[in-house]
């Protein structure tokens, strides 16, 4: 069978300024005097080919060069070296309000998405009302309004209905199902689908490994922009789950400049403790989690609050809680959580957090901090099967007998 996608050797390069404290220690030595950028490979080496009707999900850590390999496949981004043959027209959704023109009404914009897609006005037309049903009840009020006026949400919603319902042969999606509501993640899932059960081809990166599992035959698992393994989607995917299960309980920046986040917020401190009992090596559901995070505050006189995200090895979100909001001027500043035990079930689980300006102002996501497994404990039971779910609270759930009569 002839590939409808077919991907060899591609590789893209950037050119990134080093820091200052390289620049000094370069003309210390002489070295790099003239030079002060360094070669960055976003993507290297990356090959594979997909049939038609194939269904890839693309895995891996942040910057592992995902997003990077969907813009080269949309011919956003041009690659370095390699080649590329693609057979069939490509609809993509990459970021939010890809291909928007900010001026133009989101009815005006169907239109353009689709001519940009090879679509005739007549086609375009006779998709219409299922593009704007799909998208939902806030687009059809504002559909005669400029875009530039759609909320981010709104946004990805008409974005992911265009691209969905213009009858493209491939489909290049980045990560969609992590922003709306789950409704909306829901009927994405459910359109890409129905869009892969006409046998089209779909390319799909995501951190929901669970998504990933339920739409895609086939997997791409990429590591600092090399290709890990390409297969059969089970096999990537319980690979992938047993790499992570090293823990990642601490990190400490003792040097702003080299710090994760931005000219905003930088990491200084992130530790996760839990409470073990007696000689345990590793923690289990009776533990409690202690999570304490320390960041630089480059800001005066700012409301801020810390907004922590704890999810499965999967990528489903288990809980978000938050700190209230703070004035806070330019400093350290601390924040503690205690996760308590018998809450969390057995399994593996990733923490992020973000810090926030004015409740909805986000400055910098802080992305996979810890990683780390709960085992299994139980007392007086003979089973040990999978206990289900993602938590495992006690609760007062008393038993007992009423009455001997039948």
């Amino acid at each position: 069978m002839n590939s409808i996608v077919s991907v060899s050797s591609i590789s893209k390069k950037y050119q990134l300024p080093l820091s200052n404290k390289e620049v000094s220690k370069s003309l210390v030595n002489r070295i790099f005097s003239k030079r002060e950028f360094e070669e960055y490979w976003a993507v290297k080496d990356v090959s594979f080919s997909l049939n038609k009707g194939d269904k890839l999900g693309i895995i891996g850590n942040n910057g592992a060069g995902k997003s990077t390999l969907l813009k080269i496949l949309s011919k956003i981004t041009k690659p370095t070296t390699g080649k590329i043959d693609i057979r069939g027209k490509v609809a993509s959704l990459l970021e939010v309000g890809t291909g928007f023109h900010p001026e133009l009404s989101g009815r005006d914009n169907i239109y353009l998405n689709g001519a940009i897609l090879g679509m005739s006005k007549k086609q375009i037309t006779q998709q219409f009302d299922e593009i704007v049903e799909f998208a939902g009840d806030q687009i059809i009020k504002f559909l005669d309004t400029p875009v530039k006026r759609y909320s981010s949400g709104m946004y990805v919603r008409l974005g992911f209905a265009i691209s969905a319902h213009l009858d493209p042969d491939i489909l290049i999606v980045d990560e969609v199902l992590a922003v709306g509501d789950a409704d909306f993640q829901k009927k994405s899932l459910g359109k890409m689908k129905e869009v892969a059960s006409k046998e089209k081809t779909i390319l799909f990166v995501s951190h929901n490994l669970t998504a990933v599992a339920n739409l895609c035959n086939k997997t791409l698992h990429l590591e600092k922009g090399y290709v890990k393994q390409f297969g059969e989607t089970g096999e990537v995917l319980n690979n992938y789950l047993s790499a992570m299960q090293n823990n990642l309980l601490e990190q400490s920046f003792d040097h702003i400049e080299e710090a994760p986040g931005n000219d905003l917020v930088r990491l200084k401190y992130a530790k996760l403790t839990p409470a073990l009992i007696g000689n345990q090596i590793i923690a289990d559901v009776r533990n409690a989690l202690k999570i304490d995070i320390e960041f630089w505050n480059l800001l005066d006189d700012q409301n801020l609050n810390i907004s922590l995200h704890i999810f499965a090895s999967t990528g489903e979100c288990i809980f978000n809680v938050g700190t209230q909001p703070e004035l806070l001027n330019k400093g350290v500043v601390q924040a503690s959580l205690t996760i308590p035990g018998y809450f969390l079930n057995d399994g593996n689980y990733l923490v992020s957090f973000m810090i926030v300006k004015d409740k909805s102002i986000v400055l910098f996501n802080f992305e996979e901090v810890f990683n780390f497994e709960i085992a299994d404990y139980r007392e007086d039971t003979t089973w040990y099967g999978k206990w289900p779910g993602y938590v495992r609270p006690q609760f007062d759930f008393p038993i007992q007998q009423v009455s001997q009569k039948i």
